[in-house]
């Protein structure tokens, strides 16, 4: 038995984070115990436990639960707590390494303060530096530091940290992070020198909607840092930015999240006290500085190119082979004075360099050579692209010169899915993909052009996926923090993007109910209230929102006015030219009001607010009797007969029930009415194949999923795709673009569709709060066969442990089902079109399934299980 991956507030050893209660959370691995009896949790102020401040006794049964346990002590600011837990089973007992965590300065008061160079241009990048003398060995030190608009820190000339673009992406008028960091080995005896360079980022550069403006949240460059410094005699020392600091210009000459960065490296980077600007103190509101809540964007991964292209056009460029978010660095030693130009872009056009689909965004790096030895990659800025067009080089290129800085915020991979379709499993990868290159820092839409904003619509439609595939749950923590902030200024609506930059206004269906579909899905699959406790007033005033608009417009509970983006990008418009889709925006708006308000009923009763419960509980019936009353005939016509109105119908269980089944005949209707092709956009197509596939239409729901003409998703896969489009055409069938002025070739939402791949086609669900049991302690795995593969199975690294499930059909019809279940953990399994008396279970044949129907339901505990049995309908399978 082994304990693992023990996280504090779903963070691994998290340094400096905003942590007002501790949530701890660890695995169990490596045994053949199925249960746990008891366990037992440790505190201490040192990593050999000799200064235990809690222990929590040894506790029989689940008592301790490892999805979430909050021991109850007291926090100090400035310091590090180490933990471990003890778990017992029925025949071997372990004990887990020490973890820890460190908090921040909490509500101690800064000793520095914000200051500013004195340079008269304050568009010129700077470096702000100070000396300073150690009189002895540093035995700890910390840096508490914040740069705006992006910063990167070094000592004595080694970068601090693996953080890139600090102090991250947020609503900086509301909040600004600050983020903390060990620098005790990175100091020496004697004259120490601290130097950090400013860039623009998303503070001062140019960001936001309707290509962006130029310094929204700020205009000047600003530091604080504050370094508290324990020497090897006890005795501490504080360093702090204030006016004895020094500037001077930064060889970053220009850079812009949009449109990139030029370096000159002629520029020293070393201090040049002979040539220092003084450097005085800004007027900074010092309580809006808050303890980071953003994961660290790192380099995860690294890629060589794998061509390089001369194309018609004369050009050089760089092929990738894959779609990524960062950007190439590379080697050169080219003459003092050579500028070596780099433009990036998604994709060929006629065999040549293109860039038009990322309108006004340059997406460029300029690097100015010193004549030396470089290693030369861009500081304040980063890329969506596949090709890199290189002007400027000297000699011949090669791509052992390049490497692809693969950049992303630092999430545990959790899940994998592979199937006996190459082309589904290339599907399933450019979801992955896509999440790499649009969760850095915020959930983008896109992150190449003039946009790269935090829409919450794509967000919400994408977050079941972002849960399988990653460990998002300290992601989207920070991403909703985010959100409410900004519902502070908008009386509960939520804007359209987050944070909402320049654009102020919002309030769409699908997009603003983010705020409760995602926290209510971070519970649900890792088992932790904390979500719901930091955002259940931000998920109340949502609801509240719509219903203050409800009740201005008449009060029929129904959501009928406002401005909408509809079923975004769907085929089925009466308009070819409208982006927003045929099922009306009133009942798409209605659907969310109903079922947002049920999920504010279901949060208020995990976190035990009985009248709260009832009030929006009461609100969804309501909402939901006004829809029947507006929207179906007395004989259960739904009066929107799209694809998306039948899906969110049916999902949202909408219908009457004596109606549903007239509902879920109507949608298959009208699929072959469409030819079984999908007509679906952003709000319909995470639903749609979802409930096909629990509504007696699975075959239907893998139809749709193999697909290869337009539209649909292999048509991508089938054009090179290696990250999801924004439209079902990006592409032409001859390879062309469809359009240059909306058009991305890395925006996740479509990807969707790999929720349905875990959940149905390989049947791994969470228990989503049934009989009390929260996250994937209790599954339900109820995979969804069909035989247009012949083999599916998924992975899934949960809050609980390792879950597997997958399936076969063999030539003569057989179905075999493999499942695994971690330890602690049970599962309801579903067998689909199966005899109670025909199954075996590892070997043997098994009695212990209960007939429903055309299943069979089993409940299984921790273990390893091979299900075999001929289908009632084999014929079919064969």
């Amino acid at each position: 038995m082994k304990i693992t991956h023990l996280k504090t507030n779903h963070i691994t050893n998290p340094l400096g984070f905003a942590i007002d209660t501790p949530t701890f959370s660890w695995l169990v691995e490596d045994t053949n115990d199925k249960k746990q009896t008891a366990a037992q949790v440790l505190v201490s102020h040192d990593s050999s436990f000799d200064a235990i401040i809690f222990d929590s006794g040894k506790v029989d049964g689940p008592g301790i639960d490892s999805l979430a346990y909050r021991p109850p002590i007291g926090l100090e600011p400035r310091t590090r707590y180490f933990w471990k837990a003890r778990v017992w089973g029925e025949m071997e007992s372990a004990e887990s390494d020490s973890a820890w965590f460190e908090t921040s300065k909490m509500d101690e008061p800064w000793q520095a303060g914000w200051i500013t160079p004195d340079f008269e241009n304050n568009q010129i990048h700077p470096i702000l530096y100070q000396y300073f003398d150690l009189p002895s060995r540093a035995v700890a030190a910390r840096a508490y530091i914040c740069g705006l608009g992006l910063y990167r820190f070094e000592l004595n000339g080694a970068k601090v940290g693996d953080d890139y673009f600090t102090p991250y992406c947020n609503a900086y008028d509301q909040w600004i992070q600050y983020q903390t960091f060990d620098i005790a080995d990175q100091l020496t005896v004697g004259t120490n020198l601290v130097s950090v360079m400013l860039g623009n980022g998303w503070y001062k550069g140019r960001y936001g909607a309707d290509k962006g403006v130029v310094g929204f949240y700020g205009n000047r460059f600003a530091l604080i840092c504050e370094m508290h410094i324990t020497l090897e005699d006890g005795s501490e020392m504080v360093v702090v930015t204030d006016p004895s600091w020094k500037a001077q210009p930064s060889p970053v000459i220009e850079s812009d999240i949009f449109d990139g960065e030029t370096y000159d490296a002629r520029i020293p980077m070393t201090a040049q006290p002979g040539k220092a600007f003084d450097v005085k103190l800004i007027d900074i509101d010092m309580a809006k500085l808050e303890a980071r809540r953003s994961l660290p964007v790192c380099i995860n991964e690294e890629l060589k190119p794998v061509a390089v292209i001369h194309t018609p056009a004369g050009e050089t460029v760089l092929d990738m082979g894959q779609n990524m978010v960062g950007w190439a660095r590379f080697k050169t030693s080219a003459p003092a004075g050579t500028r070596i130009h780099l433009q990036f872009g998604e994709v060929l056009q006629e065999g040549n360099f293109f860039r038009d689909n990322l309108r006004t965004a340059k997406a460029e790096y300029s690097y100015i050579a010193d004549g030396t030895d470089a290693i030369a990659e861009p500081y304040f800025t980063f890329y969506g692209f596949r090709y890199v067009k290189v002007s400027g080089w000297v000699g011949e290129l090669s791509v052992d010169d390049f490497t692809g800085c693969v950049v992303y915020s630092r999430m545990n991979i959790t899940g994998e899915i592979e199937t006996s379709n190459e082309k589904v499993n290339q599907l399933y990868k450019n979801a992955m993909w896509g999440q790499k290159g649009n969760f850095l820092d915020i959930p983008t839409d896109c992150p190449q052009r003039d946009e790269r904003l935090g829409w919450s619509g794509d967000t919400q439609m994408f977050s079941g996926t972002a849960c399988f595939n990653m460990d998002v749950g300290a992601f989207f923590s920070k991403y909703t923090y985010d959100l409410a902030k900004e519902q502070s200024k908008t009386g509960g609506m939520v804007p359209y993007i987050i944070p909402m930059v320049n654009l102020s206004r919002g309030g769409s269906s699908a997009w603003g109910d983010v705020a409760t579909i995602v926290p209510w899905n971070v519970y649900d699959f890792y088992g932790d209230t904390s979500i719901l406790e930091q955002q259940f007033e931000s998920m109340r005033a949502w609801v509240d929102y719509i219903r203050s608009v409800d009740e201005a417009s008449g009060g029929k509970r129904l959501w009928t006015e406002g401005l909408h983006f509809g079923d975004w990008l769907a085929l089925d418009g009466s308009d070819p030219a409208s982006r927003f889709g045929g099922t009306p925006e009133d009942f798409i708006s209605s659907a969310f009001y109903c079922y947002s308000a049920r999920l504010v009923a279901r949060a208020a009763a995990v976190l035990g607010r009985k009248a709260q419960a009832d009030e929006y509980g009461r609100l969804s019936e309501e909402v939901k009797a006004a829809i029947r009353q507006e929207y179906f005939t007395p004989t259960g016509r739904l009066a929107i007969p799209t694809q998306t109105g039948y899906v969110l119908t049916l999902f949202m269980d909408l219908a009457p029930d004596e109606h549903r089944e007239r509902v879920r005949a109507d949608l298959i209707a009208r699929l072959h009415k469409d030819k079984l092709h999908l007509r679906t956009g952003f709000v319909g197509t995470p639903y749609l194949c979802r409930v096909l596939s629990n509504n007696g239409a699975n075959d239907l729901a893998y139809q749709l999923l193999l697909n290869e003409d337009y539209p649909s998703w292999l048509y991508a896969v089938n054009l090179g795709a290696t990250t999801f489009w924004e439209r079902w055409n990006s592409l032409n069938p001859d390879g062309t673009i469809s359009s240059t002025g909306m058009n991305s070739f890395n925006h996740y939402a479509y990807g969707s569709i790999v929720e349905w791949m875990y959940r149905d086609m390989c049947g791994l669900n969470p228990s989503s709060g049934n009989d009390g049991v929260t996250g994937f302690r209790c599954a339900l795995i109820a995979p969804k066969p069909d035989p247009s593969l012949r083999w599916a199975k998924a992975c899934y690294r949960s809050a609980a442990g390792l879950y597997e499930s997958g399936w076969r059909i063999d030539d003569d019809g057989c179905l075999t089902i493999e499942i695994t279940i971690p330890f602690n953990a049970s599962a309801r399994v579903i067998l689909p079109d199966a005899q109670a008396a025909d199954i075996s279970i590892n070997g043997q044949r098994s009695a212990e399934g209960e007939q429903i129907g055309d299943v069979v339901e089993l409940f299984l505990e921790a273990g390893h299980y091979i299900i075999d049995y001929l289908q009632k309908n084999s014929s079919r399978w064969v």
